[in-house]
């Protein structure tokens, strides 16, 4: 497959209600989006990044820098037989996971339409469709918490994931379970917390939760694994985890009884089916997490997460969860079972509305062989 042109869009899309987080508030998810044109086929992939560097040092800035300056000039004009080829040549490369992740998708969806497969199949999928959940964020009160899940309880989801930050925790905890004693919950500190927290955290254990998701700092394995042995409630690292040997380190550590796989944070699709397989090996569960993408990145996200040991429900709601309009058609919609279907089409299965790509789009760059 010959690399004719890869083309960069920087998007500014608005969600549908802020999102706050341990992090902080957004309004806008600002990623960027490649185009991979080979041969009359154009391979879709979405770059993760944020305008600041609170979840990740990675951030709008040094993504465009990283792929314009040198992955993307690694590969224009190349004739590549193959993705684990194609991945080479940047391979030198070394951090910028999200940068390198969205290049690797847009590349799989590329050489998966290539060959007639869907980017599930071409990845290893076995599903049809993945369970899902829904991320809700901090909200004004409890109680406003309490009606927002019960929104998405109606909408289908069949677990709900709640973001927890230092003075809004375990009376949030106690007010979703006072209303809804049965539902599948968990909670995410997205690294809110530290050890003198433990009292608190121990408290967790009486509210029949699935995980705590990464508690600790986010470059931490260590003291998770101190603090996993004073819980019953299973612990599941995100920030934490980079590559398969941080997963091999937590595991041996007994840090976490759960990983969450995002391909942008791990550096793409090869290095999360490394983690899933490592996993599946040891009998530690896996599931998608999720990083508010557009219907690009989502598509690719559940062609992931039809692997076998992706078990646990992911964080990939339909399209309507996050934005007014998306950048894909269909829009990704929810079951009524709290599945989300598996798209069976050439690659990830969706095309690109590109009058409403056009819209989102604030910078773009094109760029060939000369």
């Amino acid at each position: 497959m010959k690399i004719d042109r890869i083309e960069l869009r920087q998007t500014k899309m608005e969600l549908v209600s802020p999102f706050e987080t341990s992090l902080g508030v957004e309004n806008y998810e600002e990623h960027i989006i490649v185009r991979v044109d080979s041969e009359g086929i154009s391979g879709w992939g979405e770059v993760v990044v944020e305008p600041t560097p609170s979840y990740s040092y990675e951030t709008l800035t040094t993504a465009w820098h990283i792929l314009t300056d040198f992955i993307v000039p690694s590969l224009v004009g190349k004739d590549l037989p193959d993705l684990a080829s194609a991945l080479a040549q940047f391979a030198w490369v070394r951090g910028h996971f999200m940068a390198r992740a969205g290049v690797e998708a847009a590349l799989a969806d590329a050489f998966a339409k290539s060959k007639g497969l869907s980017l599930s199949k071409f990845l290893g999928g076995t599903r049809t469709e993945v369970p899902v959940g829904v991320s809700v964020g901090l909200q004004a009160t409890p109680a406003r918490l309490v009606e927002v899940v019960g929104e998405y309880l109606k909408d289908g989801y069949k677990r709900i994931k709640i973001k927890i930050a230092p003075g809004r925790d375990i009376e949030l905890v106690k007010a979703v379970r006072k209303e809804y004693p049965d539902i599948l919950l968990q909670v995410d500190a997205n690294s809110a917390f530290t050890l003198a927290d433990i009292d608190m955290l121990k408290q967790f254990d009486d509210y029949n939760l699935q995980l705590i998701e990464q508690p600790l700092a986010y470059d931490d394995i260590y003291e998770h694994s101190v603090l996993a042995k004073e819980l019953k409630t299973p612990l599941c690292l995100d920030e934490s985890i980079s590559n398969v040997s941080d997963t091999k380190a937590a595991i041996a550590l007994k840090a976490c009884t759960i990983i969450n796989i995002k391909p942008g944070r791990v550096g793409g699709y090869t290095e999360s089916i490394k983690i899933h397989d490592f996993c599946a090996s040891v009998n530690i569960p896996v599931w998608h997490g999720g990083m508010d993408e557009s219907g690009v990145g989502r598509g690719g996200n559940i062609a992931l997460a039809s692997l076998p040991n992706f078990v646990l429900p992911a964080d990939l709601s339909a399209s309507k969860r996050y934005y007014k309009k998306d950048i894909v058609e269909p829009e990704f919609e929810l079951n009524p079972n709290g599945t989300m279907p598996v798209p069976t089409g050439p690659g990830i299965g969706v095309a690109i509305d590109k009058q409403e790509l056009e819209k989102v789009t604030v910078r773009k760059g094109s760029f060939k062989k000369a």
